[in-house]
């Protein structure tokens, strides 16, 4: 039986998670990943756990069952009439079902003086001691360059900087967060949850100066510092670009497909050409670009059911954020805006002295978001009833307190 070639560009969080879902319903599957790291699929939620030590890089990898993977090949061209991909080596491959699962590229932020000069001229490779934190090889540079550094700052207040921050922190560097918005994590949290958040961080010793703009790096082929747009200057011989990713489209533009910020696809995750899909990172579904994991592996599922001839639509997701490990934990999910969310009942509670913030959104009966910050003994519960869409008990603070605890 001559098996159809399923090919995906990229080899990152959603390939893994198509490639077992599709092998658990097709076991004879022909499917080759092509990946441009040098690495075999990972988690990349487990990075800042790496950088620490606390993982070993070789254990957060994820299965990609019997899937071909084919690490360190950068594909630079697909004809989608031809239906073949051509790779940096000249090689080239064909298929019969292409999905692109490209990820997304780290923004880097408009500050001068961010690139070497002295060779390269503006725009070429970073400063020596500036580092994105994407990759494993990003991690890998970064846990290398941390023993000889003195101070670092961390550009980015996001889930991805506070991540990078506190692992600097618990390697033993002074840290600084920059952050343009009020508050931390400020898509994921509202203003008391970032406050929160904030405190947890300063008993760490990671300062944040929020509603602060880096303006400029220091320093001629390596870092010095940052100068803030108020003019007051940070020395930092270390600076982590956490600003954000972007949607890598530039491969499926080339290739003619409909693009807008992300890959266009439908409820199937079809791309505009005759057998080719897109999930994760890349994709666009009705407008929106999710760039997080659990939509990404809701995708893959969806897609993976459809290749193998059943029925499935992805309709979007209910999405959130989570950062567990180590002293700072945040769960966060949902509406959290009452207004926006058009809900009528709030309850929160705060415990300075525990460094605990929970907050649950309602409507009606139903939970449509929560904060939790320095305290995730209930999540679990509170996940299940929002995922679920399930009625909350009459007395909805005990999703907030755990059973046994004091009040």
């Amino acid at each position: 039986m001559i098996r159809r070639q399923i090919a995906v560009v990229g080899a990152g969080m959603a390939a893994a998670r198509l490639t077992a879902q599709l092998f658990a319903r097709d076991p004879g599957a022909a499917v080759t990943l092509f990946g441009d790291e040098a690495y075999a699929p990972y988690n990349r939620a487990l990075l800042a756990d790496v950088l620490t030590g606390r993982l070993p890089a070789g254990t957060i990898g994820l299965p990609s069952s019997a899937a071909q993977v084919r690490t360190g090949v950068e594909v630079v061209a697909v004809d989608t009439a031809a239906r073949t991909l051509e790779s940096a080596d000249g090689s080239i491959a064909g298929y019969d079902t292409l999905v692109f699962a490209t990820g997304s590229n780290p923004v880097l932020p408009p500050i001068r003086n961010l690139h070497c000069t002295s060779n390269t001229g503006e725009g070429g490779e970073l400063k020596q001691g500036v580092h994105a934190f994407r990759t494993l090889a990003d991690c890998a540079r970064l846990a290398a360059a941390v023993p000889g550094a003195r101070r670092a700052v961390v550009i980015g207040g996001g889930i991805l900087g506070v991540s990078a921050a506190r692992a600097l922190a618990a390697l033993g560097l002074p840290v600084e967060i920059v952050h343009q918005a009020p508050y931390l994590m400020e898509r994921h949290l509202d203003e008391d949850g970032g406050a929160a958040l904030h405190r947890a961080l300063d008993r760490l010793g990671v300062a944040v100066y929020a509603e602060n703009r880096a303006k400029s790096l220091h320093g001629t082929d390596r870092a010095e510092g940052v100068t803030l747009a108020n003019g007051y200057r940070l020395d930092a011989d270390l600076v982590v670009l956490a600003c954000g990713a972007r949607p890598r489209v530039g491969l499926a533009r080339a290739a003619g497909l409909e693009v807008r910020t992300g890959i266009v696809v439908d409820d199937g995750m079809a791309a505009s050409a005759p057998d080719v899909y897109a999930i994760g990172d890349c994709t666009e579904h009705r407008g929106v670009v999710h760039g997080l994991s659990g939509p990404a592996w809701e995708q893959a599922d969806v897609l993976a059911a459809r290749l193998c001839g059943a029925e499935a639509a992805y309709t979007g997701s209910r999405v959130g954020a989570r950062l567990t490990a180590g002293p700072v934990e945040i769960a966060a999910f949902g509406d959290v805006d009452p207004v926006a969310g058009g809900a009528h009942d709030v309850i929160r509670l705060a415990d300075p002295t525990r460094g605990s913030y929970k907050k649950l959104v309602l409507r009606g009966d139903r939970l449509v978001g929560a904060i939790l910050v320095g305290d995730l003994a209930t999540v679990g519960a509170l996940t299940h009833a929002y995922e679920r869409d399930e009625p909350v008990p009459a007395d909805p603070l005990h999703l907030l307190i755990p059973q046994g605890a004091p009040q």
